[in-house]
């Protein structure tokens, strides 16, 4: 079937679907689908990741709606697909997310397209530079303070880049505090843009409790962010990861 109608409820997956070629096939996206940022503005938003607009959707009469199981609600996936074809997609590992790019591309007959992203995409984990492990702590929100377990997107990316998470123990996005994190004395703490967005008034905080760990604002993106942004993600991380140890 050739799909004319798509709308994304993940964000993430959005700026795929351009760069397989069905931009102009996109008729809504959340508000928190952002990129590509230059022609993402054309496409009306239908409500966010967990609470979809599902009469404006229905509305747009689509033939395709893609989701994800972390992102959206069970709930709002199961009306949606009693009209139409929704594919939910399942990622919580960088391969995982390689295999999402694939099938997707398979679905809406854009295999070349997906091949060529995959394959530029493995090229830049093959050139992830060996270092050192560091024991780390991934932070997504404070009030209460959230990191982030061993079955998440993040966390395996991490581990690509020899972040030792020192929540490993624990599963999805557990909460803390900073009295815990103390006590177990990460090397390094990153404190990401993204759900919440850490300032550096944030660091001064946690250096109270741990003087003597690295603390660093890091882009979101980078490590939750799958799909196109990938490409953008790990060459940022790459050179990141590598000057990692010259900044300590």
């Amino acid at each position: 079937m050739s799909y004319q109608r798509i709308v994304s409820l993940v964000p993430s997956l959005t700026e795929l679907l351009f760069d397989l070629g069905f931009g102009d096939k996109i008729i809504g996206r959340t508000r928190f689908c952002i990129h590509p940022e230059e022609k993402i503005g054309e496409i009306p938003i239908i409500g966010g990741t967990k609470n979809p607009r599902i009469e404006k959707i229905l509305g747009l009469k689509p033939d395709f709606i893609l989701a994800n199981k972390e992102e959206n609600n069970k709930e709002d996936v199961e009306e949606l697909a009693r009209h139409t074809e929704v594919h939910v997609t399942d990622i919580n590992t960088v391969a995982e997310a390689v295999e999402a790019i694939g099938e997707l591309g398979a679905m809406l007959k854009a295999s070349k397209e997906a091949e060529k992203l995959t394959t530029r995409i493995s090229e830049l984990v093959a050139e992830i530079p060996r270092v050192p492990p560091v024991r780390a702590a991934y932070f997504i929100w404070k009030d209460p303070w959230m990191t982030i377990g061993n079955d998440t997107y993040i966390h395996d990316v991490m581990q690509l880049y020899a972040l030792k998470n020192v929540y490993a123990d624990q599963t999805r996005y557990p909460k803390t505090s900073l009295e815990e994190l103390s006590r177990i004395n990460p090397e390094l703490i990153l404190l990401s843009s993204e759900p919440y967005p850490f300032k550096e008034k944030h660091i001064a905080e946690i250096r109270e409790h741990l003087p003597s760990a690295r603390i660093e604002l890091v882009d979101g993106e980078w490590f939750s962010w799958y799909g196109s942004r990938m490409l953008i993600a790990f060459k940022k991380l790459n050179t990141w990861r590598r000057g990692l140890d010259d900044r300590r």
